[in-house]
């Protein structure tokens, strides 16, 4: 039986970081104020006229090079800010990457689309259809922030995570586990940005309101839901490859912020020590969250061959998901 396996692992943030400290100087809040209430000290922003292809590219060649080969059958690129509404900056990085001429798109579920990706790219592995796929997470979430929403601009970050996978089977290292994705498009207005698509072409909206094309979340209602979804994933994931809570070694969530993280595993029953948490260098960067956190704890000895690893995540959309493996021997790029 074929099974898609993680080869290759990279990350790339972008050199300007922003400090609680100096979030302080531009907002009503203050450096304790952050850590107690989101767990973050510091997040990566992009400069301007930098675009999420770049950072795309960066942790893609990062991959590459973990993964020891340039012998790629597609590239996929999860993301909520890609260069431009159209075309797909995919085919942009693949480009950049010397990787022309191969199967190149972008997706979109937002916090959860490296989810997304995963499970997409393992099942065009699985089908035959490609040998090994490049999966990239990317984000210049800042971008989408409104300079005056004080509860968006501490929380955000941009970033970037990429992983190989390759033909494998499903008794190796690394194999990825059968996914769990979910999704409630009743819940499409918790988390959104309402112009620049076809619902609201322009930023200004016919009631005057000029800022619709900054990012907006209900937060309670997100944390609710978010909690309960990502539960609900994991363990339905866990029940697909045979594992019990306590035999899951670490988890790694979503990364939105350090009370939902807890959350999450009090409801499943997971040690808090298992977690783990890198949002506190990096901020939220959405879809790039995860990949970020698995290369940090790889290259940090958090995550080490042999353990047993949930992954889960929800976003816009309504969006959910999680997946389960086996942690493998990867070299830091």
């Amino acid at each position: 039986m074929r099974a898609a396996v993680l080869s290759g692992i990279g990350s790339w943030l972008p050199p300007r970081i922003v400090t609680n400290d100096e979030l302080a100087q531009r907002h009503d809040t203050s450096d304790h104020w952050i850590r107690t209430r989101t767990g973050i000290v510091a997040r990566h922003i992009v400069s301007p006229g930098m675009p999420t292809s770049h950072l795309a590219e960066q942790a893609g060649a990062r991959a590459l090079q973990s993964a020891g080969t340039r012998d790629i059958d597609a590239v996929l690129l999860a993301t909520t800010t890609p260069d431009r509404l159209c075309p797909a900056s995919a085919p942009k990085v693949a480009h950049a990457l010397g990787l022309g001429g191969r199967p190149a798109f972008d997706l979109d579920a937002v916090c959860s689309g490296f989810l997304y990706a995963l499970s997409t790219a393992a099942s065009i592995i699985v089908s035959e259809a490609a040998d090994r796929v490049l999966v990239i997470a990317a984000e210049a979430f800042s971008t989408l922030i409104n300079p005056s929403d004080r509860s968006s601009a501490v929380v955000f970050g941009d970033g970037a995570g990429a992983v190989v996978l390759r033909a494998g089977t499903p008794d190796e290292p690394g194999a990825i586990g059968r996914s769990v994705l979910g999704s409630d498009g009743s819940l499409a207005d918790l988390i959104t940005v309402l112009a620049g698509g076809s619902e609201q072409p322009h930023a200004t909206s016919p009631d005057g309101h000029d800022d619709n094309r900054y990012f907006s979340m209900r937060g309670r209602a997100v944390f609710h839901h978010a909690v309960n979804r990502m539960s609900e994933a994991t363990r339905a994931s866990l029940a697909h490859t045979g594992w019990a809570a306590e035999d899951v070694d670490r988890i790694v969530a979503h990364q939105a912020n350090l009370r939902l993280l807890h959350s999450v595993a009090e409801q499943l029953n997971i040690a808090p020590e298992r977690l783990v948490v890198h949002l506190d260098r990096v901020g939220n960067t959405a879809a790039a969250s995860i990949p970020l956190a698995l290369e940090h704890a790889n290259r940090s000895g958090a995550l080490v061959p042999g353990h047993r690893v949930v992954l889960t995540a929800f976003g816009g959309g309504a969006t959910w998901g999680a997946t389960t493996l086996i942690w493998p021997s990867l070299t830091c790029a």
